[in-house]
């Protein structure tokens, strides 16, 4: 009966290339069907936010200083010092540099500890403990299959609220949100970044403290060798600042460009080093202040250090790469909520197919309003469709119009018998 029901279920006209994708395409892997709004690359490898152009603005305003630095000021530094000096101060701004761009990649190409979407909502009736509701919420105002809006859960002794996500159908784990930007439940949410181009969580949060510390000592080191360049012209030339700095003006412009962007970052590194010792995320910081209340999180500063900078980092929960199963396939969820009728299984060909017919609802639009119209045009008084068939007026419907409609198994104009009728009445 069901083996009926699913034969009768596929349209009967379609295109060849349709029947190829109903019949077995080519597999699609995850990162193909992925609901987010994140970018892919090196084929599903790499993850990436829905902003990651903003990384190449990242990279311009490090890598540029240092260029002009080892490019203008290192040749005075290499006659100041001995040569074994200069060349290591110049190696040292060079390396250091890519080991910073190397953590912004470590950042915003991986996975920041994104929670898998469920297929299906969870039941109820495995919600329903008493004990997990929470208080304020009454089931008459959720339509059924009703879930709870927040759930009790229990960490380190204390309770916590978590949330229920509509998107991806699922209970937060505490200290879970949603991010807006990349529409993914994201662990140990902290913030979405916007110059690495990817959400901080869990499983790149040590990076990203990383990546702004070290940025401040970079910052910090070119602004100090300008100075001794500036102090060594003084010396050399015996003038004051504003001369030196014209002999120099390529050091003048490094020193106020690495005093904001230290301003900047260190301000951000000194930030984040006090949310790591109070155990604490941007999120949760701007939004439950728990310097005015219990802090479940907190380990000590000694526990939370480790935990930031030693503990291992968990393995990724999605598999960009595996091959997408179209029966229970994650990434492509059906419509959830009760139901009196049949679910046909999901397979790989609904991601084209859903496209072809989006793209082509406004063409059958068009063409249901041109038949329409010439169809009114042809009827008269009260007398039924297709009684009488005006020979001289023809249906003028392209050959992409038929091609189109008998693709969606649709068919318009008077049928063979029909015109035999009209025929004979004429």
């Amino acid at each position: 009966m069901q083996d009926r029901m699913y034969a009768n279920a596929v349209p009967p006209h379609l295109s060849e290339s349709n029947r190829r994708i109903i019949d077995g395409g080519p597999s699609l892997r995850v990162y193909q069907t992925w609901k987010g709004s994140n970018r892919f690359c090196c084929g599903g490898r790499l993850i990436f936010g829905p902003d990651a152009r903003s990384l190449l603005l990242t990279v311009f305003l490090i890598v540029t200083p240092v260029i002009l630095f080892c490019t203008f000021v290192s040749q005075r530094l290499f006659h100041e010092f001995d040569d074994h000096v200069g060349i290591i101060i110049v190696a040292i701004s060079a390396v250091f540099t890519l080991y910073i761009v190397i953590l912004l990649f470590l950042t915003s190409g991986r996975d920041p500890g994104i929670i898998p979407r469920s297929l299906h909502p969870p039941e109820p009736e495995d919600e329903a403990d008493g004990s997990n509701l929470s208080a304020d919420w009454s089931g008459s105002r959720i339509s059924a299959p009703s879930l709870p809006p927040t759930k009790d859960v229990t960490v380190r002794g204390m309770v916590v609220k978590v949330k229920y996500c509509q998107t991806c159908m699922l209970y937060r784990p505490p200290r879970c949100s949603h991010c807006s930007i990349c529409n993914n439940c994201v662990e140990r949410f902290d913030h979405h970044c916007p110059w690495v181009g990817q959400c901080i969580g869990k499983r790149n949060y040590r990076f990203f403290f990383m990546f702004i510390s070290s940025t401040t000592l970079l910052c910090l080191y070119v602004f100090a060798f300008c100075w001794v360049n500036i102090s060594k012209t003084m010396d050399e030339y015996q003038c004051d600042l504003w001369r030196a700095l014209a002999k120099s003006p390529m050091s003048g412009i490094l020193i106020v460009y690495t005093f904001i962007a230290a301003w900047f970052v260190g301000g951000l590194t000194g930030f984040h080093l006090y949310l790591i010792i109070t155990n604490q995320t941007t999120y949760e910081n701007f939004r439950y202040r728990y310097d005015c209340k219990m802090n479940p999180y907190n380990r000590g500063c000694t526990g939370n250090l480790w935990e930031i900078f030693f503990s291992k980092i968990p393995p990724s929960k999605n598999n960009f790469r595996a091959k997408v199963k179209g029966e229970t396939s994650v990434y492509n969820p059906v419509s959830v909520g009760p139901t009196t009728s049949l679910e046909i299984p999901k397979t790989s060909f609904d991601v084209e197919m859903g496209k072809r017919q989006a793209v082509a609802a406004e063409d059958l639009e068009d063409i249901q309003s041109q038949i329409d119209s010439v169809g009114g045009l042809e009827r008269c008084g009260t007398q039924p469709p297709h009684t009488k068939w005006d020979q001289k007026n023809n249906w003028e419907i392209t050959p992409d119009m038929r091609m189109l409609a008998a693709e969606f198994g649709m068919q318009y104009g008077p049928s063979p018998t029909e015109r035999e009728k009209i025929h004979g009445d004429q």
